[in-house]
């Protein structure tokens, strides 16, 4: 039964981290300046799980984790704004290639996954009080 925990708790750990990859690129969606202050567009940035075999169970369920956060090789986005302080010698300014569309549905998606993994616990848990009050 604690297995159940394990497993549903590491991919409440990978959606979170999923969570907080989509909110970053949201947050940015706009923004033309790097960390350093130079004129690049944001980065988006994207979460890819792998399985965690050091989780698997008697039933054969393994966990998940995180295997990496990799950032966008799209090209920015290009808008011809001359006035703008961070325009090429073209006018041209460098905007993230971020479709918001696509990252309100990872959100869903990753949200639902979430709670999903929330009714696993909770039936565990519920599970486990039954077999207590059986044996009991």
């Amino acid at each position: 039964m604690f297995n159940a925990f394990d497993v549903s708790t590491s991919a409440l750990v990978a959606q979170r981290t999923r969570l907080n990859a989509i909110t970053s690129n949201l947050a940015n969606i706009s923004t033309t300046r790097n960390e350093q202050g130079e004129a690049e567009a944001f980065r988006p940035r994207y979460v890819t799980f792998e399985t965690d075999s050091s989780l698997t169970t008697t039933g054969g369920g393994q966990g998940v984790k995180v295997g990496s956060v990799e950032f966008s090789t799209e090209p920015p986005n290009m808008k011809y704004e001359p006035g703008h302080p961070d325009a090429d010698q073209q006018g041209y300014v460098a905007y993230p290639n971020i479709d918001m569309t696509r990252e309100f549905v990872d959100a869903i998606e990753a949200t639902r996954a979430y709670e999903a993994n929330i009714g696993v616990l909770e039936i565990t848990k519920d599970l486990g009080q039954q077999t207590l009050r059986i044996i009991a």
